[in-house]
């Protein structure tokens, strides 16, 4: 989709039954806005599948994963760290910060929480950024970071392998099939 280093989506907790539908919107706001990949915690396997399902209809190239640790996958991680917070710097005072680290050849860890995120998180990132510091849903946060980082690029994306598209209209509803 992009030729810079990867962006990565790291959902931190999830709650099966409460977070099924936010966790889910966290890997498909990550897929359709420029991320490369999202990591989910083990215990979310309806939302993987889900995001999953997308990615084989509507197109690629996109990654859905589990671990039974995220917080290794945050002390693992070979690039930069950003966790999506409200109580972070102001995304307008960091953007040309991150995105120049991205395209000088960082790879990008974005790192969403669900319920309270313990300090250490705050601690291994290179930047906790806040879209807004009013309440909102961490799915807004990430939404706002990606096309704050792509300056919009990835609203124009093409989609390999995909067998069908969402046809733009002014009014109504169409998905057309691409496997003529």
């Amino acid at each position: 989709m992009h030729d810079t280093p990867a962006v990565a989506v790291l959902r931190l907790g999830h709650r099966p039954g409460r977070d099924d539908r936010m966790t889910t919107h966290v890997g498909l706001t990550g897929r359709a806005l420029g991320a490369d990949r999202v990591i989910f915690p083990d215990n979310a396997g309806g939302p993987l599948e889900t995001v999953a399902d997308i990615t084989d209809r509507f197109g690629g190239p996109f990654e859905a994963e589990l671990t039974d640790s995220p917080k290794a996958v945050i002390r693992n991680w070979d690039g930069r760290i950003v966790h999506l917070t409200m109580y972070g710097e102001r995304v307008q005072d960091v953007e040309d910060e991150i995105r120049t680290a991205h395209r000088g050849g960082e790879p990008l860890l974005l790192v969403v929480g669900s319920e309270k995120v313990s300090f250490d998180v705050y601690e291994e990132a290179d930047w906790n950024v806040g879209v807004t510091n009013q309440p909102h849903s961490e799915v807004a946060g990430l939404a706002v970071f990606l096309d704050r980082l792509f300056e919009g690029e990835q609203l124009e994306a093409d989609w390999e392998d995909a067998d069908r598209r969402v046809v733009p209209m002014e009014t109504g509803k169409q998905v057309e099939s691409l496997e003529e």
